[in-house]
Parts: C-alpha cells; structure tokens; sequence
C-alpha cells in the first residue's frame, strides 16, 4: 500500500514518510502484561530462535529487526530510511495555547433530548465556576473504512499512538486456540502446536507451567483454601503433555518471517475493568493505581466477587475509582466469554480458532477509554453506533465522549493527524521553542543531538541564556522520550 502525501512525492524527505506507514501498520494493540514471564524470556526466545534456525541471540523484537525479517521473507534485503516523526513547525502554539478542534452539535432527534442537552451544558457551566474543570486534552480519532480501519490516540494534538488494521489482517494476538501438540524438542524444552495455522506454534515449557504474577500486581489474597496441586517442572512435562496432547492455548506472539507463532497455556480474557484468569486462583490489583486506600478498596471488592473456584481476576488500571457494579457486570460478561469459549473447545476438532481477538474498534474501546479520555471522533455512522452500544454495556455515562464526524474533510486531515504522518521518521524533529533535536541511528547506537536552534546568540545575557538552554533542554527531553 502506498500512502500519497498531500504535498506530492517530489520531496526529498517523502521516502521516510512513506515507510513510516508501513511500520506503523504492524504494530499491536498492548496487551496486559499479568503473568511474570520476564525471569525465564531470555531461555525462551534463544529455544524459539533454534527452533526457527536462526541465530540463538537474534533480536527479533524490535522494530527494525521485525523490519529485516519481513525484508527477507519478501525477497527484499534492502533497508529502510532513517528518520522521525516531527514535532511539528516553528512558531506552532505551545501546549498551554492548545485549542482542541471544533465539532458541530448533532441534532438533537426530540424536544426531549434537546431539553437534557441544555440542561447539562448549565449544570456543566455551574460546576466549573465553583471547581475548575481540568482538560486532558486526549482523544480518539477513527477512521473507519472498508478496507481498513485507522486508530490514533492524541494528547493536545500529539499523535501518541496510531493502529492501522486491514479487514483480511488476522487477529492472532490475544486469540485462544484448540491446539495438539505434534512433537517435542526436549534439548530445546519446547512443543510444537498445531493450531491450525501453516506453521506450528512454539510452546515453551516455562508457558506449560503455572506461572505467578507480574510484580506490577498487588495480590489479594481471597481468604480461600487453596487445592493442593502436584508442582509441575521442566522434567514432568513430556510425560504429561506426550505427543497428540489437546490443550487450549492462547497467542501471545504473532508469527514474523520464518517464526511461527508462540503461544501459553497461562490463558487470560481481558474486559474493560477486570482481566479474568480462568485457569489460575490468583487475583491481584494493578499497582498504577498508587492510591493505597484505593487500591485497598478494590481488593476488598475483589473478595466479595463471585469468582468461581479455579479463577481468579485482575483489576485493571481503568477500574480506579469505579462502583462495585461495574466489577460484577464485567465479571458475568467475562464468564458468559469463557462458557462460549468451552463449549467450542468440546465441539470443535484441534486445529481450530475458539475464540478471536476482538477488531481495532472494540479493542479501542477495551484498552483505551480510560477516564481522562475527553472525546471518541468517528467518521463512520454504523462504527459510532457500535461504539455506543459497546460503552452503554459498562458505563452509559460515558457514552457523552462519542462524536460522530460527518464533515467533507477526512478526519485525520481535520485534526492534523496527517500532517504528522507525512513528516513521520525525520531526522530533525523540531520543538515548540524554536529548537530541534537530530537522531542518527547506526548498528552500535542511536544518538541525539539537542539544538537550540533559533535560541542561538538571541539572548546575550547569561540569566536568560540559561533559561533558554533549560526550556530546549526540558523540550528535548520530553520529545526524546515520545520518540524512542
């Protein structure tokens, strides 16, 4: 797919903006980190490299090694552009003077609903004379199409996460399958799955075996006697899981040049306050929620939840501050997901999808409507019908923040969204100020230099000077850290 710049592809710099499509395009909705995977990653990923006959330390996590590998799957050995995205131009307005861009009301469908949306902009207006209403200034932009759908998330402006997801793009990630195992490696400590896809899924013993969870969870201890289960290690495996072995397995790794994909057993189904974890007791609490009577709240609704025994949930970052309502309708969404998903399992012959990752659309909404989210703009009547229908099952409150998007102008031509993606992977990213910053990547490093650009000899005295170079410097530091 080619991504035409409005400005035509006679630019110098065009190449980099053009390539910065095709790497956004692979990225992944950020799934939950739950389960403490990081002690034993190192031993996995060289098992996985062997297996696929690469290199035992190859880097195949990072963008630019996942760009390699598609390069040599398609026959292509070149590289791509080095570049950045930028910033945005000199003189541009600072985040104090951000204006967010305006939407036209729909119209109201009864006098009714005229009279509640008068109504609220009064009580509204009241409330921020006597308590100021603090702005985020974070949105969601969607852009729904027939081929594809594009998700970006902005913050005063500032693209700070972009998903792109084409219609015949498969949803592995997060997806549950019934799998058997057709053979194991045990110098590797591996299994090979067959999930129904051209390349058997890589299964490592460590993601046979329970694993606890991560530090970034609080447990709560549930007050529930425990069933003592046998201790599974490395060794036990092979003859637990022989040969022709069905389990249900979930992928949390999509496959990349000639990887397949890598799967666990430690299955968990994400909803939009809790995380349930069907075949784990353990329950916990994030710890972003740093609170403690907040969190300490939430573990006590955590003891109170019906769960039944075997399970356990997580509270996610999104449920601060939530009633106890929410948890309880959550938990019966989650477990009505999980009955499905069984029966399927039962009916179903190995090899085969029982449950698919929900679209871009429903994942957005999901993962990313968090309180300080002011605006949900779509472009798309169906999608935005969808979004509410999909909000009014956890929280009809929220469901004031969807707008639909009707104007002529492409949405992300109106909010500046494409702008950014034309002058994506620059060298030079500029700052508000007036400076910019340089990035070189090479093989051994990446180095940024800091400019101050027209802040050069503007200012003779020494006091200023100084606040000029701590404002750049403040600047870069913040810009760095969104770039890398």
């Amino acid at each position: 797919m080619r991504f035409k710049p409005s400005g035509g592809l006679n630019r110098r710099t065009d190449r980099s903006g053009l390539k910065a499509r095709a790497n956004v395009e692979t990225i992944e909705t950020p799934q939950d980190e739950i389960y403490n995977t990081k002690q034993h990653e190192r031993e996995i990923v060289r098992a996985e490299n062997q297996a696929h006959g690469l290199p035992p330390d190859t880097d195949t996590d990072s963008a630019k090694a996942q760009r390699q590998l598609s390069n040599e799957e398609n026959g292509n050995g070149g590289t791509k552009p080095k570049g950045r995205r930028s910033r945005g131009k000199k003189g541009q307005k600072g985040e104090g003077d951000f204006t967010p861009v305006d939407l036209p009301e729909e119209p109201a469908k009864s006098v009714s609903e005229k009279i509640q949306r008068t109504a609220k902009k009064f009580v509204s207006k009241v409330r921020g004379i006597f308590q100021p209403i603090q702005y985020s200034h974070k949105e969601i932009l969607v852009n729904a199409e027939s081929l594809e759908t594009r998700v970006a998330v902005t913050v005063k402006g500032q693209l700070e996460n972009l998903t792109i997801e084409r219609v015949d793009d498969p949803r592995m990630v997060g997806s549950i399958y019934k799998g058997k195992i057709r053979n194991l490696e045990d110098g590797l400590k591996a299994a090979f799955v067959d999930i129904g896809y051209e390349k058997n899924a890589f299964l490592h013993y460590w993601d046979i075996i329970p694993s606890p969870l991560d530090s970034s969870y609080d447990v709560v201890d549930r007050g529930k006697k425990k069933k003592s289960k046998p201790k599974i290690t490395n060794k036990d495996i092979p003859k637990k899981y022989p040969t022709g072995t069905e389990l249900i397995v979930q992928v949390t790794k999509g496959p990349i040049g000639t990887k397949g994909p890598r799967v666990t057993t430690n299955v968990l189904l994400p909803g939009r306050y809790l995380v349930l974890l069907p075949n784990s007791e353990q329950s916990g609490v994030s710890r972003k929620i740093e609170n403690r009577e907040e969190r300490s709240r939430l573990k006590k609704i955590v003891r109170e939840l019906n769960i039944p025994d075997g399970m356990g949930v997580i509270i996610r970052t999104a449920g601060q501050n939530q009633r106890k309502g929410y948890f309880i309708r959550d938990l019966k969404i989650l477990l009505d997901t999980w009955e499905e998903i069984t029966g399927r399992v039962q009916s179903q012959s190995p090899g085969s999808c029982v449950f698919e990752e929900p679209d871009l659309i429903e994942r957005t909404v999901r993962d990313f409507l968090t309180e300080d989210i002011e605006r949900i703009v779509i472009d798309n009547a169906s999608e935005t019908e969808r979004v509410k229908e999909l909000i009014g099952r956890v929280s009809k409150r929220s469901i004031e923040k969807v707008h639909r998007y009707s104007s002529s102008e492409p949405i992300f031509d109106r909010f500046g969204i494409t702008r950014q993606l034309e002058t994506a992977y620059l060298r030079q990213v500029s700052l508000p100020s007036g400076g910019y910053i340089i990035i070189d990547e090479t093989e051994a490093l990446v180095a940024i230099d800091v400019n101050t650009g027209s802040h050069r000899n503007k200012n003779k005295n020494k006091k200023d000077q100084d606040k000029t170079l701590l404002r750049v410097n403040l600047e870069a530091a913040e810009e760095i850290c969104r770039q890398l």
